[in-house]
């Protein structure tokens, strides 16, 4: 009776104390409803604090790697953080935008250089007689001009002192870049401030080592390579040699910031150290398309992040999206904007073949009548039209933008990758039946018409992006929310040293476990010749006994 009591008590307590609860308002008074901060990714731990609003710094990387560092600095920018992004006079298609500041520094190039380098893409495409040496030194060339103008970039803006004293006065909390130029990274080191990288990979697969995730080449395929994770025994053997030789290429790719790492910083730092501090990763991949593979926990995937950062369709564009046919979208990316006229050519004769319309991308000079159903411009709104229903099919270089924007908006591809990690990218996307992969060296006229009429009219492919879309899209939380949890967690903590692992404090033969190994073999070692020696003793008192006997 006395215990029943007890508890009776107990459960009256309880019922007055949570009916008090419910009647309070949050701890420490105030006006603020809880209401007016939820679902907000910056909303505090507790409810009566004002939301967290931070200050940060974006260094971006021109080109197409622009794209999704403004989303998400515009989304930064529209939730009430200070954002401001450092870009320099003169570039190919950064500029401002309504949510964030822009800071400009002078460069030694005008316009004129960048589009001399952008025109020189084209020959990409060409078709020569000249010899296959002539050709990797005609490539060579440019590579080297390309880099070149991406150094003269990073040293105007390093080396600048009024600008880098300016920016050491802002008391940002973090910084947001693309490591594939480094540059954003020796910023925040110089300023002791956190970095959160946003990249699609760097080919040397330099970002999976800064990160710490391992790398096992029997299952994880190299870049260039085009093997899956089920590799037989040659294909092994190649991407071994491969991994063994990445090293080699990081530092063709890099010494050079090295270089400008020990001046700029006044340290021996490379850019691999510098890199692994990175507090947090965002990678723009998906698991739809990519091979699974180890991850750390700062590595975050993010692959589709402007998928819904879209706007009205401007005007002029609207008859060319209506009609029962649809429309077919045109785009090879921010590097290569008009071909070859062979090629051109080619094209062109295709698209006077088919009903649907053509919206297509291009800078270069038409020779002939275009066709009525082609309509060329100088920039298009690629995924604001793959988001329209009257999207058939989307011709891409399969740059990973053009990709996850044609998988978020499930849109069939004719694909004709060009270099880098497109014919990668294209290869997973055709294995997976949701378009076809063209030769854009050798194509012909027919060879386009018929995979456009089989990823129009094949169901297939349609059945097959849809279901790729929906997986895709079947996400907790999408990208764009996700990249911005994890920017303002940064933000707000100072860093994430709790997720780096420390893979980053070994070294090879540490990492390895060699000394472990060699330790083990040294005891097993004296083992057998311990056992050895004893056997050899015990056989020859045996022997000696049988004698005596």
């Amino acid at each position: 009776m006395r215990s029943a009591a007890l508890l009776v008590i107990m459960l009256l307590s309880m019922q007055v104390k949570g009916a008090v609860d419910k009647t309070a308002g949050p701890v420490g008074g105030g006006n603020q409803r809880p209401e007016e901060t939820k679902g907000t990714t910056n909303t505090p731990a507790n409810d009566s604090d004002p939301p967290f609003l931070g200050n940060l710094l974006v260094i971006p990387m021109d080109g197409s790697h622009w794209v999704d560092l403004k989303a998400l600095a515009q989304e930064m920018g529209r939730r009430g953080h200070r954002v401001t992004v450092v870009i320099p006079e003169v570039s190919i298609r950064m500029g401002p935008g309504k949510y964030y500041d822009t800071v400009t520094f002078p460069v030694p190039y005008d316009k004129a250089v960048i589009d001399s380098i952008m025109v020189a893409n084209k020959d990409v495409i060409k078709k020569s007689t000249v010899s296959f040496m002539e050709k990797i030194q005609k490539q060579f060339t440019q590579f080297q001009k390309i880099k070149g103008f991406l150094h003269s970039t990073a040293e105007s803006l390093l080396f600048n002192a009024s600008i880098i004293s300016q920016l050491e006065q802002q008391n940002f909390d973090a910084v947001l870049t693309d490591p594939m130029v480094p540059t954003g990274a020796l910023i925040a080191r110089k300023l002791g401030l956190p970095i959160v990288n946003l990249l699609r990979g760097i080919p040397c697969l330099l970002d999976m080592k800064s990160a710490g995730c391992p790398s096992p080449p029997s299952y994880v395929p190299r870049f260039f390579t085009g093997y899956t994770d089920k590799m037989n025994f040659k294909e092994r053997t190649i991407n071994t040699m491969v991994a063994l030789l990445e090293p080699l290429m990081c530092k063709l790719l890099f010494w050079q910031f090295d270089y400008i790492s020990h001046q700029f910083l006044g340290e021996e730092v490379g850019i691999a150290e510098v890199l692994s501090e990175s507090a947090v990763w965002l990678l723009r991949i998906d698991m739809t398309l990519e091979l699974p593979r180890p991850l750390m926990p700062n590595t975050i995937l993010v692959g589709g992040i402007n998928c819904n950062v879209r706007d009205a369709l401007p005007e002029d564009l609207l008859p060319w999206v209506s009609g029962e046919h649809g429309f077919i979208v045109f785009t090879l990316g921010t590097a290569v904007s008009e071909m070859p006229e062979e090629t051109t050519t080619i094209f062109l004769e295709a698209f006077r073949q088919i009903p649907q319309k053509v919206i297509w991308r291009y800078t270069g000079q038409i020779d002939g009548n275009l066709p009525d159903n082609v309509k060329i411009m100088k920039w298009v709104p690629q995924n604001d039209l793959l988001a329209h229903p009257g999207a058939r099919a989307f011709i891409t270089h399969a740059g990973s933008h053009g990709l996850y924007e044609g998988l978020c908006h499930a849109v069939p591809m004719v694909m004709v990758p060009l270099l880098a990690e497109q014919p990668d990218n294209a290869e997973k996307m055709a294995s997976r039946g949701a378009g076809i992969l063209l030769n854009i060296f050798s194509v012909t006229t027919e060879d386009i018409v018929q995979a456009l009429n089989n990823v129009i009219n094949d169901t297939r492919y349609k059945d097959n992006i849809k279901t790729l879309s929906e997986l895709h899209k079947d996400q907790p939380i999408n990208p764009l929310e996700l990249s911005v949890y994890w920017t303002e967690f940064v933000m707000r903590h100072k860093g994430a040293k709790h997720l780096r692992p420390a893979v980053h404090d070994l070294n090879w033969i540490q990492y390895y476990c060699l000394d472990v190994v060699a330790f083990l073999f040294t005891i097993l070692l004296l083992v057998v010749v311990l056992t050895v020696k004893c056997l050899k003793v015990f056989l020859r008192k045996l022997g000696g006994k049988r004698k005596r006997d």
